[in-house]
């Protein structure tokens, strides 16, 4: 087994580095005679249509027995209240906070379940025999949407990928375990808590309904096993693009709006396609390789009219509106009309061309960012610099994210390598992240937002993905190691001197933030402020 979920008696001992105070909070709660299993898709289902609130559509699920559902299951809608994003000022972590207060919180909270009916969910992050780890979760009755939607988001443990498991890669690791009671509240914390414990693979949600916390809270104990076990931890999208001259793997790394998912899954015309996944994946930092976390796919619905034909491969609905059609029939209405950030999880089926693992090393990393600054495309030659503009990747908040007041949504930001979700030393990934180009792994930052004040189409950021891969792009030395594509609507004017102030106070942003971090969980190493003081004195 590649995680360990049970023991020899003389391994049970807190000299087990497995065990922790919290992981026997959490793990313990799991035996209580309150709690019910289940392990499988149409158990999940029946629970969840019979939930109160859910609502049944008329439309039926697209080869629902290719994903352990009966036939004629139909996709349900369910939604939240106020909070309809993630909310990432409330976790917290073990080891870098009160852990005496998080753990008093914790074990009330478990105690405060006893007399609830809990379900215990089981499933797999990880899909491929390199990289395979249990999840479990406990989540109270009443919430039965959540555990549906859990389960079809990862893998269930069907008879192929028990078998797989069996015969995957064993790690030194427990079992994930993850806590959930969305209706726990305290006064101190009006809008929920998310605690981990990152060595001890275990959390507790607290108060917190949107389903994106408990998909993001398994992944972030699955990263953290990953790390910890020679693999780069990877928040973005990876696919394949192969032809009888190329053979090219890229992965595109970016925040909810920045455009991963169309890259990942954009179709070329010239080329067979082969998707892993556009959210969760890590890469061997051995081989090159990389494995897909999961089957499924949790997409914002704002672009998908509800005649749009993709729709079919819906699974399930959270935080979008309902009416009837012209025949009386129950059906979604979508495009963030109800709310923003409105989600789907879309069945596998989705991309035929999808694989859970590709075994030929990966080829090129892109860096989404919006940061009006850049040109359309920017190769990078330096792996320290590579990994440094990843580390500083710049972005935009989404509808996908709940902020406090006192955020400015409309602000640029940095969110280190597009992975809000980490909960080791930022260090780790800088490194790890820097090996991947010292072994030829190529860098390249796509702007997709605007130029100055001219907007980057679509489509020209296909196209220029696809000359990357034919290496038919004419690049013009811009400074220090970096270079930009040649051309004639986006060409940055270095004798622009209100542009040559825009560039350095850009990367002054980047420079403060380093500095910000010092002393902090996510210090970066010296080569980064040293990389980034080299690129302002040029300036």
């Amino acid at each position: 087994m590649a995680t360990k979920e049970y023991f020899k008696i003389e391994e049970i001992s807190k000299t087990n580095p497995i065990f922790s105070p919290m992981r026997m909070t959490v793990e313990t709660a799991f035996y209580r005679n309150n709690v019910e299993l289940v392990t499988s898709p149409k158990e999940a289902y029946k629970l969840a249509e019979s939930s109160p609130g859910t609502i049944v559509t008329s439309w039926e699920v697209y080869k629902p027995e290719m994903l352990g559902l009966d036939k004629e299951t139909r996709i349900l809608l369910f939604n939240d209240g106020a909070v309809t994003g993630r909310y990432a000022a409330g976790r917290r972590i073990l080891g870098t906070a009160d852990d005496k207060k998080y753990l008093e919180i914790v074990r009330e909270a478990v105690y405060r379940t006893r007399y609830r009916k809990m379900y215990h969910g089981i499933s797999f992050s990880g899909l491929s025999k390199e990289f395979m780890v249990k999840n479990h979760i406990l989540i109270p009755e009443g919430h039965e949407n959540l555990l549906y939607n859990w389960i079809l988001n990862f893998q269930y443990p069907s008879p192929e990928y028990e078998k797989m498991y069996s015969e995957s890669k064993e790690y030194s690791e427990g079992d994930i375990y993850v806590f959930v009671d969305p209706d726990w509240t305290h006064p101190d914390y009006p809008l929920g808590l998310a605690i981990f414990d990152p060595e001890h693979n275990c959390a507790a949600i607290l108060g917190m309904r949107y389903f994106g916390e408990l998909k993001k809270g398994t992944l972030t104990l699955a990263w953290s096993i990953a790390n910890r076990n020679n693999f780069v931890s990877c928040h973005g999208g990876l696919k394949r693009l192969k032809n009888s001259k190329v053979d090219f793997v890229a992965a595109f790394f970016g925040l909810s709006g920045s455009g991963k998912s169309t890259l990942t899954h954009a179709k070329h015309s010239d080329y067979e396609v082969t998707v892993l996944h556009d959210d969760a994946f890590i890469i061997s930092t051995e081989d090159l390789s990389s494995v897909a976390l999961e089957p499924s796919y949790f997409d914002k619905t704002a672009d998908y009219p509800s005649i749009f034909d993709d729709n079919k491969y819906l699974l399930t609905i959270q935080n979008c509106g309902a009416t009837k059609d012209e025949n009386g029939n129950i059906v979604p209405v979508m495009e963030d009309l109800r709310n923003g950030n409105g989600r789907a999880i879309k069945s596998k089926l989705w991309s035929p061309n999808r694989v859970d693992r590709i075994k030929s090393p990966i080829d090129a990393i892109f860096w989404l960012m919006k940061d009006p600054i850049l040109p359309p495309i920017v190769k990078v030659e330096s792996p320290s610099v590579a990994s440094s503009m990843g580390a500083l990747l710049t972005t935009k908040r989404t509808s996908a994210e709940k902020l406090d007041s006192s955020v400015d949504p409309s602000a640029l930001v940095f969110e280190p390598y597009a992975n809000p979700f980490r909960t080791y030393l930022l260090s780790e990934d800088y490194y790890k992240f820097k090996l991947l180009f010292e072994k030829g792994v190529a860098c390249y930052i796509l702007n997709t937002g605007y130029f100055l004040d001219k907007k980057v189409p679509k489509r020209l950021t296909i196209k220029l993905v696809e000359k990357v891969v034919e290496d038919k792009i004419n690049w013009i030395k811009w400074f220090d190691g970096f270079y930009y594509a040649d051309l004639d609507d986006f060409v940055p004017d270095m004798q622009d001197k209100t542009y040559l102030l825009s560039l350095k106070q850009s990367f002054l942003k980047r420079k403060d933030f380093v500095l910000s971090k010092v002393g902090t969980r996510d210090e970066l190493p010296k080569e980064v402020l040293t990389a980034i003081d080299g690129i302002i004195g040029l300036l």
